[in-house]
């Protein structure tokens, strides 16, 4: 989903929130914006902006915000928000099949492998550092589920140029030359 559109949905969104729903996705906060800057969300786009500036809430991580419509009875709102991601994860701008495959048994052997080296590995491939905040954030604690949503997103932004040989130079270069063996030794076998 490209920043307008999710912002469009976003806009969209808050304009169909009432001043109760506001006030139930407000309490739905508590723990995430201060009582203060809570008190001065009059919009609904002002709650998203600070569920944007806390990691609650991105192009990519729309599950709290879909779930909380849901929590407030919103299921149309939700169905919206996901409706818009689904589009956007529908692309053609995908590898082909056979590249598919291949970076896929890279992304299990990777993520079974690399450990505390996900950011090091995240930045050779090119992810800021703004998207890797993110990416910690929602898996603070699993490794190998933070390893395979740093691939998923370096694959997004690579879109049909992901290429398998990329991410072995990639782990070449940050001297995991172990992990990167096992990936070639995975896919000479398959």
């Amino acid at each position: 989903m490209t920043s307008f559109q999710f912002n469009a949905a976003l806009l969209d969104i808050s304009t169909q929130l009432s001043a109760k729903e506001l006030e139930d996705l407000k309490f739905l906060c508590i723990d995430i914006i201060g009582k203060r800057q809570r008190d001065d969300v009059k919009t609904g786009v002002k709650l998203f902006q600070l569920l944007m500036e806390r990691g609650k809430l991105g192009a990519d991580n729309t599950k709290w915000l879909s779930d909380s419509l849901t929590h407030i009875n919103r299921h149309d709102l939700s169905n919206k928000l996901n409706n818009f991601e689904s589009q956007c994860e529908i692309t053609h701008d995908q590898p082909d099949d056979d590249e598919k495959a291949k970076l896929d048994i890279a992304t299990d052997v990777i993520a079974e492998q690399l450990g505390r080296s996900w950011r090091k590995l995240g930045r050779k491939l090119g992810l800021n550092d703004v998207k890797l905040d993110s990416i910690s954030k929602r898996h603070p604690t699993e490794l190998e589920e933070t390893t395979r949503e740093l691939l998923k997103e370096w694959r997004k932004s690579r879109g049909a140029e992901a290429r398998t040989a990329q991410l072995i130079e990639a782990l070449r270069a940050c001297q995991l030359n172990l992990t990167a063996d096992k990936v070639e030794d995975r896919l000479a076998s398959r």
